[in-house]
């Protein structure tokens, strides 16, 4: 691991050397991990873990009492301090050891209070640095993943997929939303998973038109859609999967959305190849999707990027026309959905290689379109 994290600091050097950046603050906790090795998590968005300060010659990671020990046995780079009382309050002590003139932070995860904290104990300590925001400095070298990543990935992604079918056996009328997910969370922790990706989904009937719903106490039924997305994080890795199925025998007009989701969802993977944009990929699904009649009935993009990060670059899109490169790696999530009724969203992992994409899921969302036999 120290040879990896030694890479990609030195990749991360380059960039901010280009970047003309004199100190790299590194606060959103997926980029502090990559670049250290330190897994602590940020519970929540006004607490942190730690804080990493990168220059092209110095390393240090600021931290707590909480964190202390464990910083300094994953991250051995780096220089620990411990910051007692706060790290506005020991920041121009680091500011000072490391020469800054410039701080540069990433913007995205500092406060606005944040901010006029660290800009009121500089000014009151004479120390006179320049706050420079930055943006997906780290996120540019993540979104290429590594081939240990890519393990990790899959790793994760086994986990999620290796419950369902146990889960489908168990799976009948009258059981609630929220059971359902509990279900699938409880065998995710019992099949090795760390934690979970995000809260499972479990949406059954007109629920399933909400594509981020909340698992709640109506009872599934026979007959109706329920759709079912979750993952399972392990070592820090993400995996997210979206499945659609019915108990029982399936309407026509499920049939009708689910081939058309699932075709749309086969078309946007055999195009995914090295140089195409995510926003023609986007395009491919969202365009037979609306010649089947569907039309304004998928609202979101096609597919995100996964990693340490359930949602992370690229993106694909109508808004972002990122190109598509060797070793990306993204969900393709095409979704139909119908108010009233009911919603479709079939979601598959995949990585681009040089040739193609290579799908990272083992089972074949084309076999719940007949429906699940009910014992």
């Amino acid at each position: 691991m120290k040879k990896t994290i030694e890479n990609r600091l030195s990749r991360l050097r380059k960039s901010l050397s280009d970047k003309n950046v004199d100190t790299f603050m590194v606060l959103i906790e997926e980029n502090r991990r990559y670049l250290s090795g330190f897994t602590a998590q940020d519970t929540q968005f006004d607490e942190s873990a730690g804080v990493l300060f990168i220059t092209d010659t110095k390393l240090i990671l600021a931290t707590d009492s909480r964190y202390e020990l464990q910083a300094g046995s994953e991250s051995p780079l780096y220089d620990i301090v411990c910051c007692k009382k706060g790290l506005d309050k020991e920041l121009s002590n680091i500011l000072r050891t490391l020469k800054t003139k410039k701080l540069s932070f990433e913007s995205i995860r500092m406060s606005y209070m944040q901010y006029k904290k660290i800009s009121r104990q500089l000014k009151s300590d004479n120390l006179r640095v320049e706050l420079v925001p930055t943006d997906n400095i780290v996120e540019n070298l993540r979104v290429i993943k590594e081939e240990s990543e890519i393990k990790e990935i899959k790793k994760a992604l086994s986990i999620a997929e290796s419950i369902f079918t146990k889960f489908i056996s168990i799976l009948k009328p009258g059981m609630t939303e929220k059971e359902s997910a509990w279900i699938i969370e409880k065998e995710m922790h019992e099949a090795g998973a760390d934690s979970l990706s995000f809260p499972s989904i479990a949406a059954s009937g007109p629920n399933s038109a909400l594509p981020h719903a909340i698992p709640g106490n109506r009872k599934l039924k026979t007959h109706e859609p329920i759709l079912f997305d979750w993952g399972a994080r392990l070592n820090g890795y993400s995996s997210d999967i979206s499945r659609t199925l019915v108990l029982g025998c399936p309407d026509d007009t499920f049939k009708r959305v689910y081939k058309t989701v699932l075709d749309a969802q086969a078309m946007a993977i055999d195009a995914i190849k090295p140089g195409i944009s995510g926003k023609s990929i986007d395009k491919i699904a969202r365009d037979h999707i609306e010649k089947m009649g569907f039309k304004g009935k998928f609202g979101h993009g096609l597919g995100h990027g996964t990693g340490l990060a359930v949602h992370e670059r690229p993106k694909l899109s109508p808004l972002k026309d990122t190109k598509l490169e060797p070793q990306m790696v993204f969900t393709v999530e095409p979704g139909v959905y119908l108010p009233g009724w009911g919603g479709v969203r079939l979601e598959n992992m995949v990585v681009v290689r040089e040739n193609g994409a290579e799908v990272l899921n083992r089972t074949d969302p084309a076999i719940f379109m007949e429906g699940i036999n009910i014992k």
